[in-house]
């Protein structure tokens, strides 16, 4: 039976007519009015950062600071006790880092409690953990190592257990250090005075610090993504005292408040911003002090980036599915702290924000290529677009060259966070999925023929390397890169073949470091 191309012909022309080129324009408006909706927060939260530095508007300057000691007939009692907490799981490489920079932290030693979580699986490991802090217990640090029977609730689980012990009870302030952070020695005396003589203030906040920023070029771009979200995000929700996310780590919590927000929970994989939200609601306020860096480690394999920002972008959405209801009900918080909270921080940042970037530059428009009666602005993909990448870029000016290659990994890693952010709405798959983001600390360095103790990781097997979404969205990108070639008078397709690259190269794993294979 002979195929009737002309009745196809006439099939798909309907069907693009009448379903395809309206979805496409209300695809493309979507896109339009999401742009816009990021553009204004960028601005907002530029221009606050802009004011705190024009006018130098530091938290010294803003609340009440005062060094702590000075009375000598209290000694040491004039000092609050203060409990540092180290969660780790599995932290071959920087234990031992974390755990002397929290035992040469300057503060009088019968006032401060270093408070070790190890919730490790691996036997060799937890007894190198526990000889570390049997050493600095002899050294005169009052170190607690603790364990648990169990891994429930991750993070959240071992922060929450740890704050049951009797010792704590004695404390009036927590510190809380990841395992591959390290405070400088002056950390406390620098942030515990703003909780001492503002009583309003809950957490303390200090900025990341990123001591392998400039392994390979994934770290680069990393860094430049986290300074602004430092520098401007977190500096301009302070600012304005509106609300902005515990990062979990680096943060010098005052524990009444950890308390009456309800302490810690374990029902999303953001448990940092689920706290803080929580005591926001009850009234307390917030500080981030810029000028207090805390060293840490970016995520340096592919791998290891993937799951952290699937966590990163699941969590807030999977948070708001659960909180939306509480923050619109409760009389704590003023309207307009209920607007930014919900708007401001969780629609246009924890949602809009990754929808925009994949759906407009790496399917709408490239798809628009296909459809000549489709109009997009050239303000939405060229001035826009470039405005909010120089608001980015301004948090790390020394890396300014690499602004395109920041835009098109960002572009790439949108995709993983738009399935992060629908997971967690929808609260399906990997929802509740925590992977401990692996840290390599100085494994790098350790030369080949050297007697260190290091167990090398072995080199995942070749195919494994390969990510088929990302290829098979390079090869898309291609197809419609190549029709605007063909068929069209503009120079889109310089910018979708160069997106297609980002793509290609980050499906077959060329991105990010390569542990050595063991020999």
């Amino acid at each position: 039976m002979a195929i009737d191309w002309a009745r196809i012909l006439y099939i798909w022309g309907q069907v693009r007519t009448m379903v395809l080129i309206p979805a496409m324009r209300i695809a493309v408006l979507l896109c339009l009015i999401m742009s816009v909706m990021l553009l204004m927060e960028k601005l907002l939260m530029g221009g606050v950062s802009l004011y705190v530095k024009v006018f130098r508007r530091r938290p010294k300057k803003v609340y009440r600071w005062e060094p702590v000691g000075g009375d000598e007939e209290l000694g040491t009692a004039a000092y609050p006790m203060v409990l540092v907490q180290i969660p780790m799981y599995n932290e071959r490489e920087v234990y031992h880092l974390s755990i002397k920079a929290a035992c040469c932290l300057q503060w009088p030693s019968d006032r401060l409690i270093v408070q070790v979580l190890d919730d490790s699986t691996d036997p060799m490991i937890k007894d190198l953990v526990y000889k570390e802090c049997q050493k600095w217990a002899l050294d005169g640090v009052n170190i607690k190592y603790e364990t648990r029977a169990n891994r429930n609730g991750y993070k959240a689980g071992a922060l929450k257990e740890g704050m049951k012990y009797s010792y704590v009870e004695e404390c009036d302030y927590v510190a809380i250090f990841d395992a591959d952070f390290q405070a400088d020695p002056d950390y406390l005396v620098q942030m515990v005075p703003f909780l001492i003589h503002n009583p309003e203030i809950g957490l303390a906040q200090a900025r990341w610090n990123f001591v392998n920023a400039e392994e390979c070029l994934m770290t680069r771009l990393q860094e430049m993504s986290m300074d602004y979200h430092f520098k401007v995000e977190q500096e301009s929700g302070s600012s304005i005292h509106a609300f902005f996310g515990f990062n979990g780590t680096a943060g010098v919590w005052r524990i009444r408040a950890l308390n009456e927000a309800g302490g810690w929970k374990d029902r999303t994989t953001v448990e940092d911003m689920d706290l803080a939200i929580r005591a926001t609601l009850e009234g307390w306020k917030f500080v981030y002090v810029g000028d207090v860096k805390v060293k840490s480690e970016l995520p340096s394999t592919f791998k290891a980036f993937r799951y952290q920002q699937h966590r990163w972008s699941c969590g807030p959405a999977n948070l708001v599915r659960k909180m939306a209801i509480e923050i619109l009900m409760t009389k704590k918080v003023p309207l307009w702290k209920k607007f930014y909270l919900l708007y401001n921080f969780f629609l246009t940042r924890k949602i809009v924000a990754h929808f925009v970037t994949f759906f407009f530059y790496c399917v709408v428009f490239p798809t628009a290529v296909f459809f000549p009666e489709i109009s997009i602005p050239l303000w939405a993909v060229v001035h826009l677009p470039t405005t909010i990448t120089i608001l980015n870029a301004c948090g790390t000016p020394r890396s300014i060259h690499l602004i395109v290659f920041w835009t098109l990994f960002e572009n790439v890693m949108a995709l993983h966070r738009c399935k992060g952010v629908i997971i967690g709405l929808l609260e399906i798959g990997r929802v509740n999925e925590w992977v401990v983001t692996e840290k390599l600390g100085d494994a790098l360095k350790l030369k080949p023929n050297g007697n260190q103790n290091f167990a090398r990781k072995a080199r995942t097997k070749y195919f494994q390397r390969f990510h088929f979404l990302e290829i098979g969205l390079a090869l898309y990108l291609i197809i419609c890169a190549s029709y605007n070639y063909m068929h069209a008078n503009n120079y889109c397709y310089i910018y979708i073949y160069l997106q297609s690259l980002a793509f290609l190269v980050m499906g077959l794993g060329y991105v990010g470091t390569f542990v050595p294979s063991e020999k």
